[in-house]
């Protein structure tokens, strides 16, 4: 597993970075977004939108729990911050083989969706709007992204 860290001082920074996550993504990827409130998921997430080629205005699905974007690639964009101690099949683990691209925040509140092939992005708020972001690579593929984000 190779991991990269990034900081970004700024909301613009943080879109950018997800932008060229969005530039480079390749089908059935998936993203694991995981950090406090107001870290910034969702801004990672807008950017790597505006990287797929989405034009909508890309809000978080806390309440809807799944968004769908077309773009270049389709963005399956799930929020699973409700859905912690449910055991029910939501039918989430065909979206990750639809040949789109899939976001996850709060990854732990559904920790069996996890395919063996993914990425994982910790964001960590700093000062004012700088973060600092932890990408770990699980999968080739992933690793080849980090190394064109480094």
């Amino acid at each position: 597993m190779k991991e990269l860290l990034k900081e970004t001082h700024s909301v613009e920074e943080t879109y950018a970075l997800g932008e060229a996550i969005g530039l480079n993504a390749c089908r059935n990827m998936v993203f694991l977004l995981d950090g406090d409130l107001g870290a910034g998921k969702t801004t990672l997430t807008q950017g790597i939108a505006k990287g797929l080629g989405v034009k909508r205005n890309v809000t978080s699905p806390t309440f809807t729990i799944h968004k769908v974007y077309k773009g270049r690639l389709t963005l399956n964009h799930i929020d699973a911050y409700r859905l912690e101690g449910i055991q029910q099949d939501l039918g989430f683990e065909e979206l990750l083989q639809d040949g789109g691209v899939t976001v996850i925040e709060w990854p732990s509140f559904m920790p069996d969706l996890a395919p063996e092939e993914y990425m994982g992005i910790s964001i960590r708020l700093l000062d004012g709007e700088s973060r600092l972001f932890n990408l770990k690579a699980h999968g080739e593929q992933y690793e080849r992204m980090l190394e064109v984000l480094a």
